[in-house]
């Protein structure tokens, strides 16, 4: 996802994986052949999602077969649509490649923007202003920046019904504040020479308030409108609400209580203060939201402190970016300028150098209570976020579990998106049970805080593994010479270092996961990697098989591509499997590197956003800096095959790989572009198919700007069809 006002708006810069895990797989045969490793196994369909999965559904009645959309109390108003099968072909017409102001949405459909940055939740909360008039304090009961992942809980009374549509929950990520050039509240900064290096450059305590109530994730009820057409919001709701960067959070998992999380903050290191950085997120199984902490490194900074700490922690924070004297990035929050010269708690607690005695006297572990997956349940608005410490801590992107099936553990892919980074899945030790849907925090308890967590192995032969990051397991111990790890709480809190020694694939920045109900296969975003090939500690595999200078770009992985496998047997919890690349994202034009043979009318760049709906179709999302001349970020609806429905190839840096079935206008085309600068992201459908919601983020020009004003707002885009039908419903006649 994108981060604060660095030169490429649209790139992770945060680089600090400079092992050679190459060498695990550079061993095997570079042999390409195809298996069948699903033969035999779920047969996973539609129908699993709208019978056992409470995805849709949170009846526990044995139709597995259904014909119809889900009920719901407006059900009857709903045309009728045939069966849930997957669609054979796209029939809708694709929208053309577009760098204008505005949005365009395929024929036959209608976007609509809703819920800016700075609407307020609440009466009472002046609407918003294109100035800085809004206070800091008034952000605690308004949209923040730059939404993200969301999901769209539906609500029958005051309980989760996963079938209801008429009445639900929105609920979404801000992931950050934009840069100074388009910081609607001004980017003011006091220099002073005189200060420690990390504190030259300090700002207003009001501006860095107003930043960190941005930050975090909005709970919003939406309501069908009268007309049927779409949803707005219900304000003054009891269930409206932001949970920021302020808010208080449990850590919870083998983590909580280590010493490696306490701070002055709390000495016991169960608790920390906010939740950062929100990118995807997910839905669990039960019903609750999954939110992730992706670039938390940029808003903490660190001064010279090595001599107060082991090499073993010293290593541990530079694999996380976080060297000696590093300033963070440019949110300076804990830099706030106040006459007496001294720093509040509120804003040291961003400064994690080790100042005093023991960690209980400053914040040097601040930064191990950021980055992870993080579970909020939306209809207890007196409930504490669980940071879900089990998980591992990285750059999570999004969380997306594999379809649940009772008696079995439950479990969760996801990915660290930064170059260089690896894929993780984890198995619960509980198994799933029915009778937990709908049970909240409780069952996130009972199936997040103990399990396995794996880290991904991609073999040249289209084979993989996963490798179990556990203490005491494979060199995970003291006897690790980059760090020794004393416990599970250290291989967690340091799970990049303890993949490293496992060594895991070095993947082009994993993003969003998501799994077919079809074939329950895993697909993930690779968004790019412009280090691929050219630097000695990202060489090429053959899941990251491209190298290439191209539209004056220096070599490496400008497009990015999706990469998919299927789990042994077709059991989520198997420690094998089988991959291959999807699609290769790349302009049309560049014959070469247009492996997949995209067109006009489905090319793309940087896939980031992925989801399947329950139907089997696969909308992608692009975050994009490479094809922006020729088109702005957009989504597109897809219908996959299976690992291995295409052809071996090998590519023009050399590399030999497998690439899925030939992309044509049947099977992937354009569906929406955003408007000039943005980013397309944070998806969620509604159970009825009727209403389909995405995000913009960092809009140019003066999109989601207040009539005669001038400051672009990032919002979320509702998209529904003209005729009321279902989305996509000319696909499925």
């Amino acid at each position: 996802m994108t981060l604060l006002n660095k030169p490429l708006a649209h790139e992770a810069v945060e680089d600090s994986n400079t092992s050679n895990n190459i060498e695990f797989q550079t061993i095997i045969n570079r042999r390409m052949h195809r298996r069948h490793i699903l033969k035999g196994g779920t047969g996973l369909t539609a129908a699993a999602f709208f019978g056992a999965l409470p995805l849709v559904g949170c009846s526990d009645d044995d139709d597995d077969s259904p014909s119809r959309l889900p009920s719901d109390d407006d059900q009857a108003a709903i045309p009728a649509q045939g069966n849930l099968k997957r669609p054979d072909t796209l029939k809708f017409t694709a929208v053309a490649h577009s760098t204008a102001d505005t949005m365009s949405v395929a024929e036959g459909y209608q976007a609509e923007m809703i819920l800016p940055l700075g609407t307020p939740l609440m009466s009472g909360i002046a609407d918003w202003k294109d100035n800085r008039e809004q206070s800091a304090e008034s952000f605690e009961w308004r949209m923040g920046d730059n939404h993200d992942g969301m999901w769209f809980f539906g609500k029958k009374g005051n309980a989760y019904d996963a079938k209801a549509s008429k009445n639900g929950l929105l609920v979404m990520n801000h992931e950050y504040v934009n840069s100074s050039e388009l910081s609607p509240f001004g980017y003011h900064v006091i220099s002073d020479n005189n200060a420690a290096p990390i504190y030259q450059n300090r700002r207003l305590a009001s501006d860095v308030r107003r930043e960190v109530n941005c930050h975090g994730v909005a709970v919003v009820e939406m309501t069908r409108r009268a007309d049927g057409m779409g949803y707005e919001m219900v304000k003054d709701s009891k269930y409206n609400r932001r949970i920021t960067s302020s808010t208080p959070a449990q850590l919870t998992g083998p983590v909580a209580g280590s010493d490696l999380v306490k701070t002055k903050f709390d000495p016991t290191g169960f608790q920390t203060r906010g939740i950062n950085n929100n990118c995807g997120a997910g839905l669990s199984p039960w019903g609750t939201y999954l939110t992730t902490e992706e670039n938390f490194l940029g808003v903490f900074a660190r001064g010279q402190d090595a001599e107060q700490l082991s090499a073993s922690h010293n290593y541990g924070r530079e694999r996380y970016g976080a060297s000696e004297n590093f300033p963070g990035w440019e949110y300076l929050w804990h830099t706030p300028y106040a006459k007496d010269e001294t720093i509040a708690d509120e804003f040291v607690r961003w400064d994690m150098t080790a100042t005093g005695a023991d960690a209980t006297e400053d914040y040097r572990n601040g930064f191990n209570t950021f980055g992870y997956i993080t579970e909020i349940d939306p209809f207890d608005r007196h409930s504490a976020p669980q940071k879900r410490t089990a998980l591992g801590r990285f750059a999570h992107e999004n969380c997306a579990y594999a379809p649940v099936e009772s008696g079995k553990p439950v479990v969760f892919y996801m990915g660290d998106d930064a170059r260089g980074e690896y894929i993780y899945k984890f198995v619960s030790k509980a198994r799933w049970s029915n009778a937990d849907i709908g049970g909240g925090l409780k069952a996130g308890d009972k199936y997040l805080n103990e399990g396995t967590l794996y880290v991904a192995v991609f073999h040249e032969d289209g084979r993989g593994e996963w490798r179990p990051l556990v203490h005491g397991q494979n060199g995970l111990d003291a006897t690790n010479a980059e760090l020794p790890f004393a416990g599970q709480d250290e291989v967690l809190v340091f799970a990049r270092a303890a993949a490293d020694a496992l060594g895991a694939t070095k993947m082009d920045r994993p993003e969003w996961v998501s799994v077919s109900p079809m074939t329950g296969e895993v697909y993930v975003t690779l968004t790019n990697n412009k280090y691929r090939g050219e630097r000695e500690d990202q060489p090429l595999s053959a899941a990251n098989p491209r190298s290439y200078e191209a539209r004056g770009k220096s070599r490496g992985n400008d497009n990015g591509h999706i990469i998919r496998w299927a789990e042994a047997g077709g059991d989520h919890a198997a420690t094998r499997f089988e991959w291959d690349i999807y699609l290769f994202a790349a302009p049309s034009e560049l014959a070469a590197e247009n492996l997949s043979q995209l067109n006009k009318n489905n090319d793309l760049s940087s896939p980031d956003g992925l989801y399947f709906d329950p139907r089997g179709v696969l909308w992608i999302q692009t975050d994009d800096g490479a094809y922006t001349d020729t088109s702005s970020c957009m989504l597109l609806a897809a219908l996959p095959g299976q690992v291995n429905d295409g052809a071996p190839i090998t590519t023009s840096a050399g590399q030999q790989t497998r690439v899925g079935m030939t992309a044509s206008d049947d099977n992937i085309k354009r569906f929406f572009v955003g408007p000039e600068g943005c980013e397309v992201t944070g998806i969620t459908m509604t159970p009825d198919f009727k209403t389909l919601f995405i995000n913009i983020q960092h809009p140019g020009n003066t999109w989601g700007a207040v009539a005669g004003g001038s400051t672009p707002r990032s919002a979320t885009v509702m998209i529904t069809r003209e005729d009321g039908d279902v989305i996509l419903a000319e696909s499925f006649t």
